[in-house]
């Protein structure tokens, strides 16, 4: 495959919107930036516009799938149980110092579904205790940051099966670029509109003070209670260092922050999860006093219950987030096998770490704080959609009324 199939011309369009609207990159800010191999011509056009935007230095990190696939085949079995502690470090030392942080996505979704789980589990277990200090910079919004996508021919052809390796890597590239809003005459102008909506909608949540929020459709009775003093966020988001940056392009999603202890009832997936090489499909799960008690998939238990165990805070959530069913990423009718793109296709929930941002005065907010108010802690932080058309959500406001939020998956 070459890149002969990819419109370069909005390649470049997505590389200026994830530096001037994804991370508002700073003058004189140093860039940190991890991606895929094959992703190599959209990090040099992010590099470009990174040193136009003023930019301090630009470093990045490449992941090579052959080179992951060779350790699962060679590697020692005590190393599943260690990680690049001194990559992560420096990582962390790096957004500490006020360097932002972007990561291209586009791994093979599928890399390690042939590989023994209970290493891939174990590996996954090191490299989040290492990765922890820097996610926590990022989580708790101390630094700019944003992930955007690539066409990695390895994950086009998941999602394209039935197409030559090229006619799915033009596909997804369109895909990608449709939702990015890139294929727009103006994609900055584009996104500060669809912003200016996600606050709307915000705002409008903030101002009911839900205490929860009911979901019911197909398999589902969930209430999920909301922290004391959470705050409802969507599209840019002022991090600590005073820059407002949009995490992830694409979004569709309002999100807050589920209180730990007080989500009730059962749930079902209504898309697959795509995680660590295995699809998790049809999840239904219970949760009794905030933590799930009882879970199962047709497709992934294993893996799915594995997660569950990574922590204390892995069974109970960290994020609750909408998005209507009209989103243009649902509309594609495409599975993406790709979180930052199904997530936005659904209303979803997150198991793991919550956002600090997601309380009121949140940036002054101590650990300790966030967790007397309900927020999560773990080491992971895992989407997996549960909206569809079939389901309705309704706010519970302090005196127990109820008010229309969703009907039939979309806006009330």
């Amino acid at each position: 495959m070459t890149d002969t199939v990819i419109d370069m011309a909005k390649l470049d369009k997505l590389a200026e919107v994830a530096v001037k609207i994804g991370l508002d990159l700073q003058k004189g800010q140093d860039l940190v930036i991890t991606a895929p191999l094959a992703a190599v011509p959209l990090v040099r056009f992010i590099t470009r516009h990174a040193y136009l935007a003023g930019s301090g230095l630009v470093t990045a990190f490449y992941n090579d799938e052959v080179t992951t696939l060779m350790r699962y085949a060679h590697a020692s079995d005590e190393s599943f149980d260690r990680a690049t502690n001194w990559l992560y470090d420096g990582m962390a030392k790096a957004y500490a110092n006020g360097s932002a942080r972007l990561a291209v996505a586009g791994d093979n979704p599928m890399l390690l579904a042939n590989e023994d789980p209970s290493k891939v589990a174990r590996a996954n277990r090191a490299l989040s205790t290492a990765y922890k200090p820097a996610l926590e910079k990022i989580s708790n919004f101390d630094i700019n940051w944003n992930i955007v996508s690539y066409p990695n021919p390895s994950w086009a052809r998941h999602v394209f099966p039935d197409l030559t390796e090229d006619a799915a890597v033009k596909k997804l590239a369109d895909a990608i670029f449709a939702a990015s809003r890139v294929d727009l005459d103006d994609p900055v102008a584009a996104w500060k509109n669809h912003n200016a909506e996600l606050a709307t909608r915000s705002a409008w949540l903030n101002g009911q003070k839900f205490t929860s929020l009911h979901f019911s459709g197909p398999g589902t009775d969930l209430t999920v209670g909301l922290a004391d003093d959470h705050e409802w966020h969507g599209g840019a988001t002022r991090s600590k260092n005073g820059v407002l940056c949009n995490p992830n392009i694409p979004t569709e999603e309002v999100f807050t922050t589920p209180h730990a202890h007080r989500v009730e009832g059962t749930v079902t997936s209504t898309k697959p999860l795509s995680h660590q090489g295995t699809l998790i499909d049809n999840i239904q799960v219970r949760f009794e006093a905030g933590r799930i008690v009882e879970a199962k998939a047709s497709k992934g238990e294993e893996v799915l219950k594995k997660v569950l165990e990574t922590d204390e805070g892995a069974s109970r959530l960290g994020e609750v987030a909408l998005v209507p069913h009209s989103s243009p990423i649902s509309a594609s009718g495409l599975l993406f096998y790709n979180t930052l793109f199904d997530e936005n296709a659904a209303c979803h929930i997150a198991l793991g770490q919550c956002y600090s941002k997601c309380f009121i005065d949140g940036a002054s907010l101590t650990k300790d704080e966030i967790t007397a108010k309900g927020g999560n802690s773990s080491l992971i932080h895992i989407d997996w959609m549960i909206g569809s058309g079939q389901v309705d959500i309704d706010g519970i406001t302090p005196d127990g009324s109820r008010v229309a939020v969703f009907r039939k998956g979309e806006w009330a």
